[in-house]
């Protein structure tokens, strides 16, 4: 039980690390264009990553709960992977590399679970409790096909998103900056495009939304109001939060073409307040989820290596088995800490990375500064949607890049990008690696 508490604790600061050297996603490009002081953005960007509480399901966290087979795995393995994502967190924070706090959760977990793989059954074939061969590699979850024709889960799809959440933000990024550079000019084709994208958003949200009846099927709804269920409804919320943001910058782009020089420079400042606001929410919401994967994970194999063992009930852990009709249980103190943890973290600040995404990549003004957030956020969301755990350090930093191609290719600093692009694929390896020899040193010990 001692092990447990440590992990979890250590997992917190984990977390807490995550938000100072994460701070930078969220508020490099309002810091950048003088819309908030440093210490302003911090207070903005830590008081959405709290609220993101009450918005997120634990998708990602059953995603990453399940990176390795928690029926193969001890409690070292999981206190090796915290340890040295925590190691490389702070060591690419003090050099200033925006790396991957997500990643390099997954590379330890991962790396940690395979050194104890070949530790017990060592390189050759050995058989398992269900009578079959199985090697070493087998003990990672890989791929995981979708149920019912969904999206496949695994460790090879977070890989995947690696290259596919930047290229996402960056599309997106790109298409929102030719959508308000031509909404700015006085011709009507933009605003048509505008009245129709505005219609189509609220179709397709309205169709996307789980009635009150299959709330209250699927579990208790959070309020006695059939409206407030409704709206707070985790996955609703989700989908309402796309359709604000849409429909605001669809508003914006109906009077653009009226406002001179100032008057739009004014209106795309407030407007950068919503767009970091919006993707603070999915920066909380999905990297959170992934410390509560990694404490989840490790009650589950606290509980599978000590058979028998009567959990307290602030402790009482199940995890999601779709297969097995299993349906998830997690005490609400792990969510509400792992928040918190994100939030006060994001408080303290990380400006070495707030310098070499504020500016260093591109120059950011308030117009690219909205194209960006906007676009980040709403590959958060969608991703969250996927219970895909994908790098908002990532995602933000191909969404500055878009914006930045929308001027001209030579506009971003590709010097500095292909060494951040370095250090991203380097990752999930060096993560893996060092958790490896950190597992076979507290092996020794414990």
């Amino acid at each position: 039980m001692t092990l447990l508490i440590i992990i979890i604790v250590l997992a917190l600061i984990f977390d807490y690390i995550n938000g100072f050297h994460d701070a930078a996603n969220a508020i490099a490009t309002v810091v950048a264009t003088k819309v908030l002081t440093p210490f302003q953005a911090v207070l903005w960007a830590a008081f959405f990553n709290f609220l993101a509480y009450w918005v997120f399901g634990f998708g990602v966290a059953d995603t990453v709960a399940k990176t390795a087979h928690t029926m193969e795995i001890n409690l070292v393995v999981i206190l090796a992977g915290v340890i040295a994502a925590i190691c490389w967190n702070l060591l690419t924070w003090w050099l200033g590399i925006p790396s991957s706090s997500s990643h390099t959760l997954i590379g330890g977990f991962a790396g940690a679970a395979v050194a104890h793989a070949i530790a017990v059954h060592g390189f050759s074939g050995y058989v398992g409790e269900d009578g079959t061969t199985h090697y070493w590699y087998e003990i990672v979850s890989w791929y995981k096909a979708g149920k019912d024709g969904g999206m496949p889960s695994g460790v090879l799809i977070i890989i995947a998103f690696i290259v596919l959440a930047p290229l996402l933000g960056a599309l997106a990024s790109y298409l929102i900056s030719i959508w308000l550079l031509n909404a700015s000019r006085k011709v009507i084709g933009p605003k048509i495009f505008t009245v129709v994208l505005m219609i189509a958003t609220v179709w397709v949200v309205s169709r996307l939304m789980v009635p009150y009846e299959e709330i209250v099927e699927h579990g208790k709804p959070r309020f006695d109001s059939h409206f407030w269920s409704v709206a707070f409804d985790p996955h609703n919320i989700k989908w309402l939060l796309v359709a604000f943001i849409i429909l605001t910058v669809s508003g914006f782009c109906l009077i653009f073409s009226s406002l001179n020089l100032h008057q739009a420079d004014a209106a795309l400042k407030k407007m950068q307040l919503l767009s970091s606001a919006a993707f603070s929410l999915g920066h909380g919401g999905n990297d959170s989820q992934k410390v509560m994967g990694i404490i989840a994970a490790a009650v589950a194999v606290y509980i599978n290596t000590n058979p028998g063992v009567h959990m307290a009930s602030w402790l009482d852990v199940v995890l999601p088995n779709d297969d097995m009709g299993i349906k998830g249980v997690m005490p609400g103190w792990i969510p509400l800490a792992c928040y918190s943890a994100i939030a006060a973290g994001t408080l303290s600040g990380g400006w070495k990375i707030v310098k070499t995404m504020g500016s260093k990549i591109t120059k950011v003004t308030s117009f690219e500064g909205v194209a960006a957030e906007t676009a980040g956020a709403l590959t958060l969301y969608f991703t969250e949607h996927l219970k895909i755990p994908v790098s908002t350090t990532h995602t933000i930093t191909g969404s500055i890049i878009g914006v930045g191609l929308t001027k001209r290719v030579s506009a971003v600093r590709w010097g500095v990008t292909v060494s951040l692009i370095w250090a991203w694929i380097l990752t999930i390896p060096i993560s893996a690696i060092l958790a490896g020899l950190v597992y076979f040193i507290l092996s020794i010990f414990m």
